[in-house]
């Protein structure tokens, strides 16, 4: 099967907030104004990476070929007191149903389950401030700004789990493909071997003039599944959604199977898999029944077995026989189950962690000069005009307060010491 009609279901991705715009240093240079002040004005916010649910979308396709999505940067300020204009934010559009994870730490950001749910993943920065606002009674025109902050960047995991009411359970061939096909829109392609469908169909059910679910073809659940035999692993997550479960078994028992036993296996997949999914609603769709009189017999054996435990409807998907009968019941049950809660994002550690990150670290370098690490102090830098001398005597006011001087002495910093910070580095002098 070519690329083109694969299902994807996860992807990797990188997301970055756009940078916050410079600020500018200028002074006023008007005819009649000998001394004239600063007048730099501030830079843009950066554009925020923001990912919307889509339910015209069903895979994760998009995300195969392109995996970087950066948000536009902030204007940079300008003379005259001119603020740089904002940052657009970069919209990313991902199927309903999708949960979106901190690749690095695991940590679900978010479950979008509605259509046009939206939310924000990586924070655009904040625009630097332009020389006007370090203007001071000491120092009237100062030659002081600060570069925009970077936006947040990370690498998050999007996994898919279908939206669906009710899912379709059962082995290959037992006539899924085509009872989904004969009650809804939708046409999945049919043949005659296992695994035929290697994604999952989905199609729209219109039960009279106002009401609709949305029906799920579960493929590759086979004996095994759930330690990840075949396909199974893989597409049993998308049952873990479903309100109802639909078991489609071939009663008629066309490749010499047994349609008892079917239905325990796939029953024993489920519960091994997730013993809360053996727990949803089901009902047995014994389909088939057109071929007589296999299909009788066993449809009397399945009433012995089950029928104190599931309701079942003797259907036959390829003639259309009995197909109303259950799908109102299907309807009639999901108004009384209630949906799904959807999966809560993890609370942000840093809300709940008493215990502040580490401002900075001194650390030997690889050649034995030192290199200070930590998203304080490379932030600072990050935004310092380091070819400003005043700037720099900013940046390094700010090391000292933070108390970072201090810690390269006990640390054994020596005169001519190279110090690295981020993609700044000087020599050390007392």
């Amino acid at each position: 099967m070519g690329d083109i009609n694969m299902f994807y279901d996860r992807a990797k991705i990188y997301v970055k907030g756009g940078d916050g715009g410079n600020g500018c240093i200028a002074m006023r240079r008007e005819k009649y104004v000998p001394f004239g002040g600063p007048w730099g004005g501030d830079g843009g916010r950066g554009g925020d990476v923001l990912f919307k649910a889509d339910e015209g979308l069903n895979t994760l396709v998009d995300f195969r070929y392109k995996k970087h999505f950066k948000a536009d940067r902030g204007q940079h300020g300008m003379g005259r007191n001119m603020n740089g204009a904002a940052g657009d934010d970069l919209i990313v559009r991902v199927p309903t149903g999708t949960i979106i994870r901190e690749a690095e730490t695991g940590r679900i950001i978010a479950d979008l389950v509605e259509d046009g749910q939206e939310i924000r993943i990586a924070k655009g920065g904040r625009g630097g401030r332009g020389n006007v606002r370090f203007a001071s009674g000491v120092n009237k025109a100062p030659r002081i700004a600060e570069k925009g902050e970077p936006g947040e960047e990370f690498w998050v995991e999007l996994e898919l789990k279908l939206i669906a009411d009710v899912g379709l359970i059962g082995f290959p061939n037992a006539g899924k493909s085509t009872f989904i096909s004969m009650v809804s829109a939708a046409k999945p392609k049919v043949a005659d071997y296992p695994f035929t469908t290697l994604a999952p169909n989905l199609g729209v059910v219109s039960v009279g003039l106002d009401h609709s679910f949305v029906l799920a073809d579960i493929p590759g659940l086979i004996e095994g599944a759930s330690q990840g035999v075949g396909l199974g692993h893989e597409f049993l997550r998308h049952t873990e959604r479903t309100r109802l479960l639909v078991h489609v078994v071939d009663t008629a028992g066309t490749e010499g199977r047994d349609p008892v036993e079917d239905i325990k296996i796939i029953n024993r997949e489920l519960e091994l898999y997730d013993s809360k999914l053996a727990q949803r609603p089901q009902i047995i769709a014994a389909n088939k029944m057109d071929i007589k009189p296999q299909a009788e017999e066993n449809l009397a054996r399945l009433k012995e077995e089950f029928g104190d435990q599931y309701e079942i409807y003797p259907i036959s998907s390829a003639i259309n026989q009995g197909l109303d009968v259950i799908i109102r019941r299907v309807a009639q049950l999901l108004e009384q189950i209630p949906k799904q809660e959807p999966v809560q994002p993890d609370v942000d550690e840093r809300l709940t962690v008493f215990s502040p990150e580490e401002r900075y670290k001194v650390q030997r370098d690889y050649d034995g000069n030192w290199r200070i690490t930590g998203k304080e102090i490379e932030r600072h830098v990050a935004m310092t005009y380091l070819e400003e001398e005043e700037s720099v005597e900013r940046l390094q006011r700010i090391m000292r307060v933070m108390g970072l001087e201090r810690e390269l002495v006990d640390s054994g910093v020596k005169e001519g010491d190279i110090v690295r910070i981020g993609n700044w580095e000087f020599e050390w002098t007392q």
